[in-house]
């Protein structure tokens, strides 16, 4: 995949390069999964702001999808953001322990989201460093619940727009991502057609991407 700067030009906006609304709420949530690779994702914390870009995500798409949370119509208070219009945040605890970040996609009442599992550090790093208790830089943020900490990412900021000052994502003229690898995603502990659809994106040759394969 090769998307240059004028595919996202309609998505900006142009003063700060932020990928706006339209960007998140389009219906096709496989393809915001796509092209959120090689997106640079800021989070400002009182410590100050963490960058990233983006190498690796996975799509969730709704009610009929066995691996995404609202599969079925399921609405719970965790869940509920998920309804939402897209450009929002979903932020859960995954095993008691690791703090999930995704993205809310699609339109009201469609539940559909992006998992974002790895990213590479750009800047703040040694704030990156300090949280992780690592100085290896390939491993800061190798992996959904290491972005969470490395990015102190946690359930206080669920549902924040991304459209904000605090968490919010940017697309750099000129970047190209180049050859995108699709595969099954990770945990699908279930059988049938989701089990395997290649909904999980990387960018290939990238070390900064989860060991899971």
């Amino acid at each position: 995949m090769r998307k240059s700067f004028d595919t996202f030009r309609k998505f900006f906006n142009l003063g700060a390069l932020k990928l706006t609304k339209q960007f998140y709420r389009r219906t096709d949530t496989t393809a915001v999964a796509e092209e959120l690779l090689g997106c640079l994702l800021h989070v400002r914390t009182p410590e100050g702001i963490c960058t990233g870009r983006i190498v690796e995500t996975e799509a969730y798409c709704g009610r009929e999808d066995r691996g995404c949370h609202a599969f079925g119509g399921r609405r719970t208070p965790r869940t509920e953001v998920m309804y939402l219009p897209g450009g929002v945040t979903y932020i859960y605890i995954c095993y008691g322990i690791h703090q999930m970040f995704n993205i809310v996609t699609h339109v009201k009442d469609e539940p559909h989201a992006v998992l974002i599992r790895a990213v590479e550090p750009v800047s703040g790093i040694a704030l990156m460093q300090q949280r992780r208790q690592t100085k290896e830089l390939h491993r800061l943020a190798r992996g959904p619940g290491l972005v969470g900490q490395a990015f102190q990412l946690d359930t206080r900021m669920n549902g924040l727009s991304l459209t904000g000052n605090d968490i919010w994502l940017t697309r750099e003229p000129g970047f190209e991502t180049g050859t995108v690898i699709k595969s099954p995603r990770v945990g699908m502990n279930f059988e049938g057609f989701y089990k395997t659809v290649p909904w999980r994106f990387r960018i290939s040759g990238s070390q900064f991407t989860s060991p899971a394969r």
